[in-house]
């Protein structure tokens, strides 16, 4: 794992996409504060960039760092949560303005998987986390159901089983900052 975590980094520190396993399901990641990344990955999955990214952090302390204000009620949420869960954040900082929503809000993630906490971890930074398919295409489920033109559009595939044994996208609740919580998707 640890020889896959320094290529990943290399990459992402370059401004490259990986292909890579995630809490949910496989994912296709860049640097969440490289415009050109968040660019690259938009053009790949042939998706609008009005359409927000998930951006994955290790851990609350990173969230805090790129989050204005973290509303009590997330700690809550992330506590209690059951499953992997990201929570639409208003007014983030420190990320690439194509990925923060037309609203000023951006979805993150704290990472409950130990491999994206040991890569995030390293790279010091969010990392997008982005379903691995063309945009309008379902959610491969597994590794093999990850569209050719996905696996050649990335600059390095992570060469990792998959661990999630029944993988499913998050949930996503949005957070305002006047308290309100709404379920986008369960």
């Amino acid at each position: 794992m640890i020889e896959e975590i320094n290529n990943c980094n290399k990459i992402l520190q370059e401004g490259g996409l990986i292909l890579y396993p995630t809490d949910t399901v496989w994912g296709i990641g860049c640097d969440a504060t490289n415009t050109e990344a968040v660019k690259k990955v938009y053009a790949l999955k042939k998706r609008e960039d009005t359409k927000a990214l998930i951006c994955l952090v290790a851990n609350q302390a990173m969230l805090e760092r790129h989050v204005k204000e973290v509303p009590d009620v997330a700690y809550d949420i992330m506590d209690l949560a059951t499953k992997p869960t990201t929570i639409v954040f208003d007014e983030p900082m420190g990320i690439a303005d194509n990925l923060v929503a037309e609203d000023n809000t951006l979805a993150i993630r704290v990472a409950s998987d130990k491999f994206c906490q040991y890569l995030i971890n390293k790279f010091r930074k969010p990392i997008v986390s982005t379903s691995a398919n063309i945009s309008g295409n379902p959610t491969p489920k597994q590794f093999n159901d990850i569209d050719e033109e996905i696996l050649k559009g990335v600059d390095y595939v992570v060469n990792l089983q998959d661990e999630n044994k029944n993988p499913s996208p998050s949930s996503i609740i949005k957070l305002s900052s006047d308290g309100q919580v709404k379920v986008i998707r369960e």
